[in-house]
């Protein structure tokens, strides 16, 4: 299971590009742009990565976020991270990016989605990998200033395929932000939001109704409200799922909990994801073996969170059949389930 599980071709749709950051890159970039941070070591860095809840981790995720600055350091970071989706088999990525931590400390917008898109560019190129941008508001801030962002983007259109919601999810309910989100499908961007990671079921059911958005990022706690799961498997309606990230803000206090498996058998659209890898402990193999080590799971399953992801993706219709393509010849290869008690087929 764990060598079908490394090569399995992996599809990404949950990733905060600045929670790709390393601690490693977090202080060569320190060192280059002369930023003092309050760490001496990457190790020191990563014994500070105990989180109680989403806020814990937010207050240090925004303070490595402050070593970014030259269009230089946003190429690097994604381009960082593309190395670790080859090396996962990663082989199409739609990658969050949170413009506000960075033309807030007065950053151009220009700087920071040049840098991002000049390594998505040279990872289609050099990797094979395919890749779409999707900027987040910062829901913890006033509607004015992601009407602001928005407007900062639409000049990049071009280059940004939908808008999403993500940071502080308590007190901070998807209403807050309908006027915007209407406004940026009117600009033509297709929409995302966190939903039902710390907030209720209601807020998933809110994203749906009132941002009318085409996927749900997190969405575990949609369990709470059983007419919102069977609209969830009607509708297909995907929910990316980090399941590591779920762990560490204690969503669920074990892997055995978690309840994406249970998830995938009703029928939902639900598909494995790495969030802020660098802070959660792991990349999107990292979560499927996390995943297979605390669930039984059969090839099929394991295969599906991966026909999940290209049906949720906002890939073209041509990179859709590539890539069901390249995964049914894997699958087909491969699909044998060998290991007694690993099937549920």
């Amino acid at each position: 299971m764990e060598s079908f599980i490394r090569a399995l071709p992996k599809i990404e749709l949950h990733l905060h590009i600045e929670g790709s950051l390393e601690p490693e890159l977090m202080f060569e970039l320190a060192r280059r742009n002369q930023v003092s941070i309050p760490f001496g070591s990457a190790a020191e860095v990563r014994a500070a990565y105990e989180f109680s809840d989403l806020q814990s981790f937010l207050d240090i995720y925004y303070q490595g976020a402050n070593v970014l600055i030259e269009e230089q350091d946003f190429f690097d970071l994604c381009w960082a991270y593309l190395l670790r989706c080859q090396q996962d088999n990663v082989v199409h990525s739609e990658i969050f990016f949170d413009p506000q931590t960075h033309t807030d400390r007065g950053i151009a917008f220009d700087t920071v989605i040049d840098g991002l898109q000049r390594a998505l560019e040279q990872g289609r190129t050099e990797l094979g990998i395919s890749s779409q941008l999707i900027m987040c508001f910062l829901r913890h801030l006033d509607e004015d200033s992601a009407f602001d962002t928005l407007q900062q983007a639409l000049p990049h259109r071009n280059k940004i395929i939908a808008v999403g919601l993500d940071s502080a999810e308590a007190g901070n309910p998807p209403q807050k932000f309908q006027r915007v989100f209407e406004a940026a499908r009117n600009a033509g961007f297709l929409s995302v939001a966190h939903a039902g990671e710390e907030g209720p079921a209601g807020y998933i059911r809110d994203a749906i109704d009132l941002l009318q958005v085409a996927r749900i990022d997190h969405g575990v706690r949609c369990v709470e409200d059983s007419e919102l799961v069977q609209q969830l498997v009607a509708s297909r309606l995907p929910l990316t799922v980090c399941p590591l990230s779920n762990i560490k803000l204690r969503v669920f206090d074990t892997m055995q909990q978690h309840n994406i498996v249970e998830l995938l058998r009703q029928g939902l659209c639900v598909t494995v994801n790495s969030d802020d890898p660098a802070y959660f402990g792991g990349y999107m193999t990292d979560n499927f073996l996390a995943l297979a080590a605390a669930h039984t799971m059969s090839r099929d399953e394991i295969a599906r969170f991966s026909f999940n992801a290209i049906e949720a993706s906002f890939a073209d219709a041509g990179r859709k059949k590539q890539l069901e393509s390249s995964l049914r010849e894997f699958y087909s290869q491969n699909k044998a389930d060998n290991n007694k008690g690993e099937s549920h087929e």
